[in-house]
């Protein structure tokens, strides 16, 4: 039998090292996908440092996986799949289907969500084995290393705006600029909103308005956040990607009436958010998960009709522990991403 490599990591917290695996074969509803790249998102860190349950070693992390499947298991044809068909599977690797939410229709808030990287190997890898309800068809003029973030940070922040109570014209702020903001950006000014960039120095504002911003605020100003919004005339939404609940909370006050702050930046400190903030504006907060795999499928085809495509650093797959030491030393101001040929 073949073998294929793998980057896997032994014990909680440990490094990333490269292993020689046999070729597994998919089961029934599967297909083996040969990984062309792979993102290497800070949500890796939950998994690395068995900071959720059922974490299980050696763990193989990735969920931002794009390739080409390989092979497919029984019934895989059925569900409309080739051999050869470019496909991603993000955040969403999935679903139980029996469950409360996913009887709803709900998949996403699947309460057994299979996350690659959790629920079974990650894309850190020359192949991996993911069912086919996961799968999203990456369109030809996307290609793989530009494909792969998108599948989850691309799918977050593009989710996250477009089912907002945001329309074409209105004032929409994204909180951070980095590796979930700047995409943020890119989707805000192309769906046709007024669009403004937040984030810590005067510095980034060229760089904010090459991403499409329409305006710039410095969070470290004299001015504070929620009155340069105001002064703006109070954002209809704020998509706050920064991982950071003070900086978050700061804009609060900067929303219209009935405005929504839609967070996607993954904090544990609370938000200093008072009921008294939200009662007679009707203001809205609301956490905002990643997406299905027709999200993930609707980010790539807007991502290639638009012309946008994540800010990445690529490395080798041998590089994998190098290039998640720099993601996690914040080095990576963007997106690292593992590339397998």
């Amino acid at each position: 039998m073949s073998t294929y490599r793998v980057a896997q990591v032994s014990a909680p917290g440990g490094p990333l090292a490269i292993v020689e695996r046999e070729m597994p074969q998919p089961g029934p509803g599967h297909v083996r996908i040969a990984v062309d790249a792979c993102g290497v998102c800070h949500s890796d860190v939950f998994f690395v440092n068995a900071g959720v349950p059922g974490v299980r070693f050696p763990l193989v992390p990735g969920h931002e996986i794009a390739g080409r499947i390989e092979e497919l298991g029984e019934g895989a044809q059925d569900k409309g799949w080739r051999v050869g068909d470019r496909v991603a599977v993000g955040w969403f690797g999935g679903s139980c289907g029996h469950c409360g939410p996913c009887r709803q229709g709900d998949f996403i808030v699947c309460e057994n969500l299979k996350v690659p990287g959790w629920a079974y190997d990650g894309g850190y890898a020359e192949a991996v084995i993911a069912p086919a309800d996961a799968l999203a068809r990456i369109p030809d003029a996307l290609a793989a290393p530009d494909a792969a973030p998108l599948g989850c940070a691309g799918v977050t922040t593009y989710n996250g705006l477009r089912r907002s109570s945001a329309r074409p014209g209105d004032l929409v702020a994204v909180l951070g600029i980095g590796g979930l903001g700047h995409l943020g950006v890119k989707y805000a000014a192309a769906m046709g909103f007024e669009t403004v960039a937040i984030a810590r120095g005067a510095g980034k504002a060229d760089f904010a308005k090459q991403l499409g911003a329409h305006h710039y605020i410095d969070s470290t100003a004299d001015t504070a956040v929620a009155d340069a919004l105001q002064s703006l005339g109070g954002a209809r939404v704020v998509l706050a990607t920064a991982a950071n609940s003070d900086a978050t909370t700061a804009t609060v006050e900067g929303l219209s009436p009935r405005g929504e702050l839609v967070v996607i930046g993954a904090d544990t400190e609370p938000l200093g958010i008072s009921p008294n903030q939200l009662l007679m504006s009707g203001k809205i907060v609301r956490g905002h998960p990643s997406g299905t795999a027709q999200d993930v499928e609707d980010t790539l085809a807007f991502s290639a009709l638009h012309g946008i495509r994540p800010m990445t650093e690529t490395v080798p797959l041998d590089q994998a522990d190098e290039a998640y030491r720099k993601m996690l030393s914040g080095a990576a101001r963007f997106r690292m991403v593992l590339t397998t040929r």
